[in-house]
This record gives structure tokens, sequence and C-alpha cells, in this order.
């Protein structure tokens, strides 16, 4: 089936046009049938940055925005999503001699920064979340105020927040999206399951996706796809390719496991709705 009539949008996905295949990768996913991407930013360990400060994170956002406007020259839609990765909590811990609440600050202030692109046009949306991993309480408890935190300038910057975090439907952050003041709807949970009430982005092989198609139209709810591509040389193909996206939205159409509707809704109507964007070929 020939996807040219209807969007094909990966909605989390790395390009790195420093240590990765860059553009190529980019250039990949639109030969494949890829037309629009949410380009999110890499964590400052990939740059070699290790943070001291809340400015040493806007280096690791412009290179994320530098590379959405390189990719832009291939004739994709790329939208920028910038913000701080939740392991930055253990990483900076681990690599510097500061305590849990400077670090903290320093998290909550690269996320201000982070606010300020979006507030200036620059990026769509915010990235934030909470360790995958265990952690010990203190850190888990700093990590939930730096969610707060990010929520709430989501709410301020009237943008979408996405998030990693750890597996699980992550219904408290349902309720902390209410009490900062923004829908649970644009508060997007990254490598999701089926389970959240937030709007699950899901990798692009998740055997759910039939399922929660058919849902998604009976109860309004909202949903992408991303391949979580990591543009990283030493993982080739990490998560997945950066093709899988157009590609496996090609297989469950012609497994007639979605419709066209439901593929309009996946890569058009949902990420207008949750990041407040134009998805237009």
């Amino acid at each position: 089936m020939i996807l040219d009539d209807i969007p094909i949008t990966d909605d989390h996905i790395h390009i790195d046009t420093i240590n990765g295949l860059g553009v190529k990768a980019a250039t990949d996913f639109k030969n494949a049938g890829g037309t629009h991407m949410f380009a999110v930013s890499l964590p400052s360990w990939t740059f070699g940055i290790v943070p001291h400060r809340a400015e040493d994170f806007r280096k690791v956002f412009e290179n994320t925005l530098d590379a959405a406007e390189s990719i832009r020259g291939t004739g994709l839609t790329v939208f920028a999503v910038i913000g701080v990765h939740p392991a930055e909590i253990t990483k900076i811990a681990a690599h510097t001699s500061m305590a849990l609440p400077e670090i903290e600050e320093i998290m909550k202030g690269g996320m201000d920064i982070a606010a300020k692109y979006v507030a200036e046009g620059e990026a769509v949306a915010l990235k934030s979340g909470r360790p995958h991993y265990p952690v010990d309480d203190d850190v888990w408890a700093a990590s939930n105020r730096i969610l707060m935190h990010s929520l709430e300038l989501a709410k301020d910057c009237g943008c979408a927040l996405q998030i990693h975090a750890e597996t699980g439907p992550c219904a408290d952050v349902a309720d902390m999206a209410k009490s900062a003041g923004i829908d649970p709807c644009r508060v997007v949970k990254h490598f999701a399951e089926n389970d959240t009430p937030l709007s699950p982005s899901f990798i692009a092989k998740y055997d759910g996706i039939a399922e929660f198609a058919a849902k998604s139209a009976r109860e309004n709810r909202y949903f992408t796809m991303e391949s979580d591509y990591m543009d990283d040389p030493t993982r080739p193909g990490s998560v997945i390719g950066p093709k899988s996206v157009p590609r496996f939205t090609r297989r469950l159409l012609e497994k007639d496991a979605i419709t066209l509707d439901d593929a309009v809704r996946i890569h058009k109507i949902s990420p207008e709705k949750i990041y407040s964007v134009d998805i237009e070929l």
C-alpha cells in the first residue's frame, strides 16, 4: 500500500548530526514514506557534557534545534521537543560531587531554559519524566518535583510535555497534570503501553496498536507512533530504525489491522490535538 496520500509522523525520534547518521537517518525515514517527525533532544552525556549549572543544557538543546533545521532541508516537517532527560539526576550525581538538592535545581533550571525556546517558537513541546529504573526514595521524590515543575512550565507555555518514565500507566502523572492545570491528553507517555490515562506514544512494533486504534475512536482518545531511534553508531537500529514507523504503518494497513481512518488519526489528528501543530502534506 502506498502511503503518499496521508502524513506519516514519528512522534519520538533522535537525530544526532554530530555523532550519528544525522540527515541520512532522516532521509531514510522520508524514503520509507515518513513526512513529519518530532525530533527529541538527547541526554547531555551523548555530547560529552556533564552539567554543572543549568546553562550547560543550552548546548544540548541547540544541538537538537540545529539538527531539526538541517533535516528540514530534506523536505520533512520537523518539530523540536527539548528538555532534561530524567536520568540526568543519577548521571550528574555519578560524575560530580554535587548534592541532590543542587542537582534538582540544575535540572529545573535546564527545564526553564527549554521552556524559553518553546515560548520563542523554536520548539513545540517539552520533555521530562522520572527514572525508569529503581532509585532511592529521595531521588524519586526529587524527580517528581522536577516533573511537576516541567508540567507547570508546559501549562505556562501552552505546550505538550513528553515524559520518559517507568513501565506502567503512570496514573499519578495524570493527577499531577490536572494539579498543574494541563490536560492529561497533552502529556505524552513515551514508549507507552495501552494502560496509561496519558496520551500513549507506542513503539511502532507494539502489538497493542490495532486494539488501541479501535478504542481511541470509540473513546475519543489520542495516541501516536514512534521509533525512539537513537542515532547511535554503537547501537545501530536502536530502539528501532528510522524507517520503522512508515513500514509498520504500511504493514498494519495491509493486514487490515487498522483502517485508513485509524492511520489518519494516529499520524495527523492525534499529533495536531496533542501538540497544537498542523500536520499537512
